[in-house]
């Protein structure tokens, strides 16, 4: 069946019209490959980042140091786990200005004020991304809290 046939069929005639409309062509046959960035922390099993299409997505980000050890104080984790954050975007060609989502896991959520001034700091305030906030327990490492963000790729980078 020739491609625009089996779209027709898949979709409902608003549906298509729509598509039509806007102009869009269906989805390529095959999607873009995804790139994977890998993580600083030797024998990780898991990635730093991976990008799939146009959505870089981060893995959770505790207050690690680059020498691998965790600083006792909240706002010292907290400021090490954005920076970390930073870096991984950095590594994927992105910024801060290109996070859309972020989910901030808090081992003990009285400090979520706290977690929120230091937070506010790395965004223009115009480009707040959309953000959930969870209490955890038993995070890696005894971290106290972790940062995961989801990024928007700009065209071609």
């Amino acid at each position: 069946m020739p491609h625009s046939s089996r779209i027709a069929w898949l979709c409902s005639p608003s549906a298509c019209a729509l598509l039509w409309l806007s102009g869009c062509s269906a989805p390529s046959a095959v999607p873009p490959a995804s790139r994977f960035y890998p993580s600083a922390i030797p024998n990780a099993p898991f990635s730093a980042a991976v990008r799939a299409g146009d959505v870089v997505y981060l893995s959770g980000q505790i207050g690690l140091k680059p020498d691998g050890t965790l600083p006792a104080e909240f706002d010292e984790q907290a400021r090490q786990a954005m920076s970390n954050v930073s870096s991984v975007l950095q590594e994927a060609g992105l910024s801060y200005d290109d996070v859309v989502k972020c989910t901030v896991m808090l081992a003990d959520m009285t400090r979520w004020e706290d977690f929120n001034r230091i937070y506010v700091g790395y965004f223009k305030r115009e480009r707040l991304p959309a953000r959930s906030a969870l209490g955890a327990n038993g995070l890696a490492k005894g971290a106290l809290l972790e940062l995961e963000c989801l990024a928007r790729a700009r065209a071609g980078s």
